[in-house]
């Protein structure tokens, strides 16, 4: 018998997820107008120029494409590795993977303008190109992941998941890979053509990916007015550490690596000392607050057991991100490519000068009208299907620890 509480909640709960299904929507529709206004303006409408191609809707639409990849890993840690407490977590995880690569894909389209050409390159595959290996590795993350979920929600098939579960791993192993090596094999801007971005950006992708997880676990639980068992919460913040400081590490690498080469010097004092924004972004944004805080909020004995910090943690994780990626993609396209070192380079086009980039309105819109999408999609996903994620009490042993 439901009392006259519990009818007034469902009627607030639907009242709110019809509000921010509405948001996600106006949101989405103004990234829609604001790519076909720059669509039949041009590209004089944007902060973009000759020199600096990829601008900042590009940001947001890596990060989302990066993390999709990472936030699969959650169900990987399930199917592949057999861990209990994440196998309850498999089908919120393949959602929010689907969800955020269609909404990063979508941002990319739109930004590039022309998005009718792509049939061009779904027609005439281009084994050089790196861009084109992506043609076959995102429609093929959209159906492995789609059959994965079908074998978790589905009890036909659900003895088929472990091996469903297996060629996702390695699926968005190879995208993630992908993704990285579009940057590693352009010898066309200082900042890129290194071998240590694959890798670098698989290591990131567990941590944003499991960044994204965690925000939108809380939210979930939190709406429904549920705890997340002390030691599910513990291992969950242990392993965000864990990605964390291995991203932290790779990044490193790849600047150390950056100040080895003696062509890479004026790159470095120029992303790290002499750059205006980028080396506020860099040392403000990505290294103390998405890496040094959120691992005092995780590790701290006292700071690790307040309520939310865990969850803050992580939203600092996904800020830190973006600076991140502003940092790698807008500053390593505004400085010039040394094509003669120890020689000056001048010419009309401005070679050998540092660029700048100032975002325009429509690519801010674009941006989050990508992240709109996203939004929506989770939204009316946890809604209209069953991605709660049930934990099961009596695979933690007498201490509360899981039993794996």
């Amino acid at each position: 018998m439901r009392t006259e509480q519990d009818i007034r909640n469902t009627r607030e709960h639907e009242t709110l997820f019809y509000a921010l299904t509405m948001l996600g929507g106006l949101v989405t529709v103004a990234g829609l107008a604001a790519a076909l206004y720059m669509e039949h303006a041009g590209h004089v409408v944007t902060g973009m120029n000759n020199q600096v191609v990829w601008g900042l809707p590009h940001v947001f639409a890596i990060f989302l494409i990066v993390a999709a990849s990472g936030v699969l890993n959650v169900a990987s840690i399930g199917s592949v590795f057999g861990k209990v407490m994440y196998k309850a977590r498999a089908p919120l995880s393949g959602m929010l993977a689907l969800a955020m690569l269609a909404a990063g894909l979508a941002i990319i389209m739109l930004d590039l303008g022309r998005a009718d050409r792509l049939i061009v390159a779904m027609t005439h595959f281009n084994p050089t190109s790196v861009f084109g290996w992506n043609v076959i590795l995102y429609p093929g993350f959209f159906a492995i992941v789609g059959i994965y979920l079908w074998t978790l929600m589905d009890r036909q098939m659900n003895p088929y998941y472990k091996a469903a579960g297996f060629a996702a791993f390695i699926w968005r192993l190879l995208l993630t890979t992908g993704t990285g090596s579009i940057f590693g094999f352009l010898v066309a801007r200082q900042a890129y053509n290194s071998a240590v971005l694959a890798p670098m950006f698989i290591i990131l992708s567990f941590a944003w990916g499991l960044a994204v997880f965690m925000v939108v676990q809380w939210i979930m639980f939190s709406w429904n007015e549920v705890s997340l068992n002390p030691a599910i919460r513990t291992r969950m913040k242990n392993l965000l550490g864990t990605f964390i400081a291995a991203a932290f590490y790779f990044v490193m690498i790849y600047h150390l690596t950056n100040l080895y080469f003696a062509k890479q010097a004026a790159f470095e004092h120029f992303i790290l000392v002499s750059g205006g924004i980028f080396p506020i972004l860099f040392w403000g944004g990505y290294v103390i607050l998405g890496t040094l805080i959120p691992l005092i909020l995780i590790y701290h004995p006292g700071l690790s057991q307040q309520k939310g910090s865990i969850c803050l943690a992580a939203e600092l994780v996904l800020i830190g991100a973006i600076c991140l990626l502003y940092v790698f993609i807008i500053g390593g396209q505004v400085f010039p490519l040394d094509m003669f070192p120890g020689m000056i380079v001048s010419s009309s086009f401005y070679d050998g000068l540092i660029d700048s980039y100032i975002p325009s309105t429509p690519e801010i819109l674009l941006g989050l009208g990508g992240f709109g999408i996203a939004f929506t999609a989770i939204t009316v996903g946890v809604r209209v299907f069953k991605f709660m994620p049930e934990d099961d009490v009596t695979a933690l042993d007498s201490t509360g620890h899981m039993l794996d």
